[in-house]
């Protein structure tokens, strides 16, 4: 790897590139001081493609690309089907739940809790969730964001005070975040993302135009056949460079952890950052849309930039230790891109950085305003609430910081620990849209178990690991919060029927009590629903095989893909043409 600095060139584009997120910032500030609904929701009159940009802007950390390297590194590029098993719930928020949240009208998504649920059960919700997530788990998320990003410093500015430089970056990010709240925010992740896609779609150019690769032919001559294979091996442990999965651990990934496990940006329901966005769209179409495009991107047209440049690290670093695989990506753009562009990189991967702790920032900070200061202290005007929410903004940086540097040692650690958190919740966060019966106590169990029960194996079988642990902790929350379902008392007729007529939900679920109080509607029919969330996953997973198969020239396969995406377009635009997308928000 050759050994350079940063020359002028390179650095009046990262300038260049700072200078344009602060010009955004102060453009929205006046915008975003009128009150919290402007603040945090943009007042309701985000477009789709502003929206759904926003949210995969903010999937897109500094630490993506190098869990990507991690994954192709050690598993080939059928490794990514631990986080492409996610698409299933993703493309089941787009049809099941996008058009109502935008239709629940709430401010943040935990504001919900106290529309659906009622009493003082709810109440505490509502609360506890705030402080859990909206400050707790939401600064560890940070913290791992910035370990990735001091990964990255200590590769390409080795003579940087990693902390100094992380402090820097996130007291500027926390500058334009409240200065110009959501608007600012969603508009400069939009920039963000396509600042820092244009770089990486680059940077994997120029990496499989070096010397030592050879263009894509020379790329595949140089590693293993199976190492390109798309799909993993179940059972199979004899092929190198191909993930392999016992049966058990491989329904653990696609039939269960999509939809039973919380995890920052693929919540089963919706939920976080992704509701915030999806409540902020113009209107309910707006909302099924811009989740139907981040869920595109996001699976789709991502990674592939990120996974050439892994591969092509693979041959130019072979043997990295497992703990530098990931740094493979930075230690790649050090070797093959020319002054400007490697500036440009380095950009990027701050452009990634910002659009995820930014959105972090505020959400969180909706969470601390709207759900504990608004909700349980004194009344406030609103010029008040957006003044606190700004330093709110603030305090959430500074406890990331020291999270960072003092309480995590590996994003991988961090990664485990959340998603064994929120296992088995997941259930809860559906059912809660389509059956009366759930309630506060359900969704207080469902939280409080995979807690116990993590500590419980952490501290008495430390041999059980992921994703073995993780399905164990599914199940017990799943047994308590449905005994505690059934041992406690339901919802009140009277907030529930207020709840139906608010949102309209559907299903079987509410038959029973919509009959018993004799409400109008049904919704359209879940068989409808489950045609096109079908369609859906369709698209997203034969689009991603058809760009690979493009990528790798082989386009008999590539053919057969896209025939098979059209074929599900068509039948979602037959879908659309006969109801219109309108009939999803009846």
């Amino acid at each position: 790897m050759s050994d350079r600095i940063l020359l002028g060139v390179d650095w009046l584009i990262i300038i260049v590139y700072v200078l344009i997120s602060l010009v955004i910032g102060l453009l929205f500030a006046k915008r975003a001081g009128k009150n919290t609904e402007e603040y945090f929701l943009s007042g309701r009159k985000l477009p789709w493609w502003i929206a759904g940009t926003a949210m995969v802007a903010t999937t897109f950390a500094a630490d993506t690309p190098l869990a990507i390297t991690e994954l192709v590194a050690q598993n080939g590029i059928s490794g990514n089907w631990l986080w492409w098993c996610m698409a299933i719930g993703g493309m089941m928020t787009v049809f099941f739940f996008a058009p109502l949240w935008r239709r629940a009208g709430v401010l943040t998504d935990l504001e919900f809790t106290e529309i659906r649920y009622a009493g003082k059960p709810a109440a505490f919700l509502r609360g506890f969730r705030a402080v859990y997530l909206g400050i707790f788990m939401n600064s560890i998320i940070m913290g791992w964001v910035n370990l990735a990003m001091v990964k990255i410093v200590s590769v390409v500015l080795p003579d940087w005070n990693a902390q100094i430089f992380i402090l820097g970056a996130m007291m500027f990010v926390a500058l334009y975040s409240t200065l110009s709240g959501q608007w600012g925010v969603a508009i400069t992740d939009t920039f963000q993302f396509a600042f820092a896609m244009i770089g990486c779609v680059v940077l994997a150019w120029f990496a499989l135009d070096h010397p030592g690769i050879n263009g894509m032919a020379g790329l595949q001559k140089s590693l293993l056949s199976s190492t390109f294979e798309l799909f993993p091996r179940i059972g199979d442990t004899s092929i190198f460079g191909v993930l392999s999965l016992g049966v058990s651990a491989f329904l653990t990934y696609v039939g269960v952890i999509w939809w039973a496990s919380w995890y920052p940006g693929n919540e089963p329901g919706g939920g976080g950052y992704v509701a915030q966005r999806m409540m902020s769209a113009k209107n309910e179409t707006h909302a099924l849309v811009a989740t139907l495009w981040f869920n595109i991107a996001h699976y789709c047209l991502r990674p592939w930039p990120w996974i050439i440049v892994a591969l092509v690290s693979l041959v130019l670093f072979p043997g990295l230790p497992p703990d530098q695989q990931g740094q493979g990506f930075v230690m790649v753009m050090k070797e093959v891109l020319p002054a400007g562009w490697y500036g440009f990189l380095i950009a990027a991967f701050l452009a990634a950085y910002m659009s995820t702790i930014s959105t972090h920032l505020n959400w969180g900070a909706s969470y601390v305003v709207n759900d504990v200061m608004k909700r349980f202290m004194f009344k406030q005007t609103e010029k008040k609430l957006v003044w606190e929410s700004r330093m709110v903004t603030v305090a959430l940086m500074v406890i990331s910081f020291f999270i960072t540097f003092y309480l995590l040692d590996t994003i991988k650690g961090a990664w485990e620990f959340i998603l064994n958190c929120g296992a088995g919740i997941g259930g809860v966060l559906i059912l809660r849209w389509y059956w009366w019966r759930i309630n506060a106590w359900s969704e207080i169990s469902a939280m409080v178990a995979p807690i116990v029960t993590y500590s419980v194996i952490v501290l008495y079988f430390p041999e059980l690991v992921f994703p073995y642990s993780t399905l164990i902790i599914i199940t017990v929350t799943t047994v308590v919060w449905l005994t505690v379902t059934f041992l406690t008392s339901p919802t009140s007729q009277e907030h529930l029927a207020a709840f139906y007529k608010k949102t309209r939900p559907m299903g079987p679920g509410w038959r029973k009590f919509r009959e018993e109080l004799k409400l109008e509607g049904k919704g359209i029919p879940l068989s409808r629903l489950f045609k096109l969330w079908f369609y859906g996953v369709v698209v997203i997973y034969f689009t991603l095989f058809a760009i690979a198969e493009v990528i790798f020239s082989r386009l008999d396969l590539a053919l057969t893909f896209t025939g098979i995406v059209l074929l599900a377009v068509a039948l979602l635009k037959l879908d659309y043409d006969k109801h219109g997308w309108r009939m999803l928000n009846e």
